[in-house]
Parts: structure tokens; C-alpha cells; sequence
């Protein structure tokens, strides 16, 4: 089975699996616009006129759009730079978060160190922050939140080769269960590959369609290798189900819902996969109170790492984190 293929019982039958497969392989480009009239029924998609007809279903159906070759191989490079003059410790910012794979001693740019697999919350760094206001990305966020638009989340990911422990997947999830923000329709999250990602170096895999159902129970997997910090995966989801490994290129970008449950596979290639990304919200959207829901444990987690971090004795709910790293990148900061 090829990295472009799905199981036979693709639910909606061959057809929709022929629509899948012509998406991920040639994706119309942000030149491509449709002059057709949209029905009004749209739940997950604005009427902007930036996504053709076809790729609005798409999203609706399936829950992720990719766009081919949207970000350029200079900005790339850029990114690349940056990140590893942070491994290097020749940049740092207040709140930049540098995490290490509990497994893997041997670091990519600096001897003797564990490998950096993630920087994340990189507001701070504007090199790496210059990502999240790429007009040509901001042009297709804005089909998802409208025009005043969050970036609440940031990070580049470093997948290490594999060190026969499994730490390099990430079990299937959720965003959303790490979001005290709603309405879930009006988030999304833009994913960029700076290199060729496919099944060997551990792509993206989505279960399409599932950003219709609701937030599930996250907790960590068990996992014999273990589990790197903050990976929280689905508690209970039919491993069954049918999915879709999305085979991307240097500078193909995928803007998926929070709701999309997804994940990774392990890296069986001798180098570090990288990929920049950022979560986006409408700046209209409002928090709640993740008390008493399947999001108290994320919230406790993010208490417990704020007390280490920065000593702070009295307790931070997970609004307060989010208030703190979100930045405006186009329109008006209404209420996130």
C-alpha cells in the first residue's frame, strides 16, 4: 500500500477516495479562484472567495485542505537558520519553550546534548515568527477565522531519527484538547513541511472527517518506550478507522480543524524531519472554563510546568496561558 493509498473501505467508496487522492496530489493554488456561487450552508469555511468550490467541500468533508508549494524554499532556509542557532543557544526570547525527546541522547547540531525535537511559543523570536504573518498563508487562514486573526500557537518540529523506542511518534490526538478557546470552527492550524515528508520519515496521518465529532478524553498513551511531555493522545478511538498519510513537498502547506484527530508515525531515517507550524484563531473567539471538563488534566499539566518553570505558586488556569502568548497578525484584537 502506497503512501497515497487508504484502506478499500474508504466510508462514501471509491469515489471520495479519488477526490482525496487528486486533493493531496495536485491541489489547486491560491492563483486558482472560483467564480462559481456558494451555497450558504458552509459550517467550517468563510465565503471570501480565496478557496475554489471544490476545495471548500473538501475542507467540510475531510476537515484539512493542502496547498501545494505555498511557502518559498528562501523562507524555508530562513527558518532553518533560525532554529538551529536556538539549538545552538544563540538566540533565546522570553517564553520560548525547547523541548529534548526522552530517548535520544544524540543531539542534531550541538555534541553531547539531547536532540531538540520542538521549539514552540516562538512569538517572541521574529525570524521564526515572520512564518505566522506570510501573506500567502494569512490569505487562506482568514477562509477559516474571518479577518481579525490570533496566532495562538506556534512551533517547528524537529522529528529525530528513531532510537529503536518509539518516542518519535505522536499518538493520534486532538488540538482542541489543548485549547480553551471556541468556536472550534473558527481555528485552525497551518502545517508547512521544509523538507519531503513521507511514511519514512513519519508524515502527518489524519482520520478525515472526524473534525465533525466532538473533543474526546486525552491522556498519555502507555507506551513501552515512553512518551515525550505533552503528548497527550485519544483515549479510546477505533484504530480502524480509515486514514489518509499525507505525502507533502518542501513548502506544501496543510490548514486543518482543531477537531481533526491526527498524528504521527515514527522517523526510520537517518536525519532530523522539520516542519513549521502555527494555530490561528478569530480574534472574536471567547474562553471557557475547562473545570469539570476533559481538559482539566492538560490544564493541571500547564499549572505543574508554569511552578517549575517560572516558580509561579499561585495557580494558572489554561486561559491565562493563552492570553499570554497570543499575538494579533491581522485586524483587531476584539476578545482572545
Amino acid at each position: 500500500m502506497s503512501a497515497m493509498q487508504t484502506r478499500s473501505t474508504f466510508p462514501g467508496g471509491p469515489g471520495r477516495l479519488a477526490v482525496l487522492q487528486r486533493h493531496l496530489v495536485a491541489v489547486p493554488v491560491s492563483g486558482q479562484v472560483s467564480t462559481a456561487i456558494y451555497p450558504t450552508d458552509f459550517q467550517y469555511t468563510l465565503n471570501n472567495n480565496v478557496l475554489t468550490l471544490e476545495q471548500r467541500q473538501f475542507y467540510e468533508e475531510n476537515g484539512f485542505l493542502v496547498i501545494k508549494n505555498l511557502v518559498s524554499q528562501e523562507d524555508l532556509a530562513r527558518f532553518r537558520n533560525e532554529f538551529e542557532r536556538i539549538c545552538k543557544k544563540e538566540v533565546s526570547a522570553p517564553g520560548l519553550v525547547v523541548m529534548r525527546d526522552v530517548a535520544i541522547a544524540k543531539s542534531e547540531y550541538v555534541p553531547d546534548q539531547k536532540a531538540i525535537t520542538k521549539v514552540q511559543d516562538f512569538q517572541e523570536v521574529p525570524e521564526l515568527f515572520r512564518y505566522c504573518s506570510l501573506p500567502q498563508i494569512i490569505k487562506y487562514v482568514e477562509c477559516f477565522t474571518g479577518p481579525n486573526i490570533m496566532a495562538m500557537h506556534t512551533m517547528l518540529i524537529n522529528k529525530p531519527p528513531d532510537a529503536g523506542k518509539k518516542t518519535s511518534r505522536h499518538p493520534m490526538h486532538q488540538d482542541l484538547h489543548y485549547f480553551p478557546f471556541r468556536p472550534a470552527e473558527h481555528v485552525v492550524c497551518a502545517w508547512t513541511a521544509m523538507e519531503r515528508i513521507d511514511r519514512s520519515n513519519g508524515c502527518l496521518v489524519v482520520l478525515p472527517g472526524t473534525h465533525k465529532d466532538t473533543l474526546k478524553q486525552h491522556d498519555y498513551p502507555e507506551w513501552e518506550g515512553g512518551v515525550n511531555k505533552m503528548y497527550h493522545g485519544i483515549r479510546d478511538y477505533d484504530p480502524n478507522n480509515p486514514r489518509v498519510h499525507l505525502v507533502m513537498e518542501k513548502g506544501d502547506t496543510v490548514f486543518f480543524h482543531p477537531l481533526l484527530i491526527h498524528g504521527s508515525g515514527m522517523n526510520r531515517t537517518a536525519g532530523f524531519r522539520k516542519a513549521i507550524s502555527c494555530h490561528y484563531a478569530s480574534a472574536d473567539c471567547h474562553y471557557i472554563d475547562v473545570k469539570g471538563t476533559t481538559q482539566e488534566n492538560i490544564e493541571k499539566e500547564v499549572a505543574e510546568i508554569a511552578f517549575k518553570r517560572y516558580g509561579l505558586e499561585t495557580a494558572i488556569d489554561l486561559k491565562d496561558a493563552w492570553m499570554a502568548k497570543g499575538r494579533i497578525v491581522k485586524g483587531v484584537r476584539t476578545s482572545l
